[in-house]
């Protein structure tokens, strides 16, 4: 029982490492994604538009971490790279929806996300983020 314990805790560690840099990584895709230092806008400039969709892809990105582990392999290195692997298929989904959204609005998106008014366009953008998420989500169950 002792082992079956501490197994099951190894594995808890390594799945958090992996989700937690996949966090890591969406952090970066917005940060790439909108204009100037995303760090910046949302702690010192407390941006709620940037805010709005950091947090949306943050979700997102742990909702598909989530699915991939609750629905994971048996095998333990089966399931942590199918958790790698859409993990970072579900970011560039993301970053697709983004570049599409800016695509069919006026403006440029990343532009709209760095305003200090709130902009209903950062609503939309944080909810395309999450939908791209709630897709790969489907795709692995």
């Amino acid at each position: 029982m002792l082992e079956n314990l501490l197994e099951g805790a190894g594995r808890s560690i390594v799945f958090g490492a992996v989700g937690i840099g996949l966090m890591a990584l969406g952090f970066v895709l917005v940060d790439l994604l909108t204009p100037g230092k995303l760090r910046d806008l949302i702690w010192v400039e407390k941006n709620p538009n940037a805010a709005t969709l950091l947090a949306a892809n943050q979700l997102g990105i742990a909702l598909i971490v989530f699915t991939a582990i609750f629905t994971s392999y048996e095998n333990f290195g089966e399931g942590l790279a199918s958790t790698a692997i859409f993990g970072v298929l579900g970011i560039a989904v993301m970053a697709l929806a983004f570049l599409v959204l800016d695509w069919m609005t006026p403006g440029k998106l990343g532009e709209v996300i760095c305003t200090q008014e709130r902009h209903p366009g950062a609503m939309v953008s944080a909810a395309s983020h999450f939908g791209a998420a709630l897709i790969v989500c489907a795709c692995i169950a």
